[in-house]
């Protein structure tokens, strides 16, 4: 395994409200699946793309989150006062981070095949690029639904798309953080950067080799269970 040269935000500040009853008490990244929490999960596969020391942000029951990943080769960004959202997060990050590109990875997702990450440094071009997703075809994302969020081209350039036909994204990408720096609000989503980056053609997505499943709700959890067995099965 060679170190990772990127790097490496994982979201895990949310109040995981589609999860209902489950996050009264806990973050929805402790949220076990097939008997380990979701934040494990996300470890694992950025340890496993050679991600030296991740950085996890943190807001909704923050001091639950640090108790769990003490000593676990993390460091922390903390969203005090309001959660900041996903590019917001992303920003307030970026002294832990460091300089150059950034990959990001969603704590609420399962994978299985190919490592998202390592997928994701294979088709980064920082010359024509400043932000490429991890994409799977809308019918084939288990526990999303039949909406999709994006268009492939051929050449690989992604832009916005609203119905059945067409790509998802996975919740891990790579972006150029010097986009950020003029968005004048605290609170923001990725989505914002990412219209004007699609705006001026350096968008571009790759196709995840493997299955992945969203963890967002409480159906989501038996879903994220199968998947996991059938790779395991198989």
């Amino acid at each position: 395994m060679h170190p990772c040269p990127y790097p490496l935000l994982i979201f895990a500040a949310g109040f995981g409200t589609r999860m209902r009853k489950l996050t009264v008490d806990r973050p929805k990244p402790l949220i076990p699946v097939a008997g380990r929490p979701l934040i494990d999960h996300a470890l694992e596969v950025a340890r496993l793309a050679g991600v030296a020391r991740p950085v996890v942000n943190l807001h909704y029951r923050a001091a639950q989150m640090e108790a769990h990943l003490r000593g676990a080769g993390v460091d922390f960004s903390l969203e005090q006062g309001q959660i900041l959202e996903t590019g917001g997060g992303l920003r307030a990050a970026l002294p832990v981070l460091g300089p150059g590109p950034v990959m990001v990875l969603n704590s609420d997702a399962i994978w299985t095949g190919l490592n998202p990450l390592t997928q994701l440094m294979a088709a980064w071009d920082g010359v024509q690029m400043d932000a490429l997703l991890l994409l799977l075809p809308v019918e084939d994302a288990a526990a999303h639904g039949s909406v999709s969020d994006f268009r492939l081209a051929a050449d690989g350039r992604i832009s916005r798309a609203r119905g059945a036909a067409g790509h998802v994204y996975l919740g891990a990408s790579m972006v150029n953080p010097d986009r950020l720096a003029n968005i004048p609000d605290e609170v923001f989503s990725l989505n914002r950067p990412w219209d004007d980056i699609i705006a001026d053609g350096r968008a571009y997505g790759v196709v995840h080799q493997g299955g992945w499943c969203d963890v967002g709700t409480p159906e989501g959890i038996g879903a994220a269970e199968a998947l996991l067995k059938a790779g395991s099965d198989g």
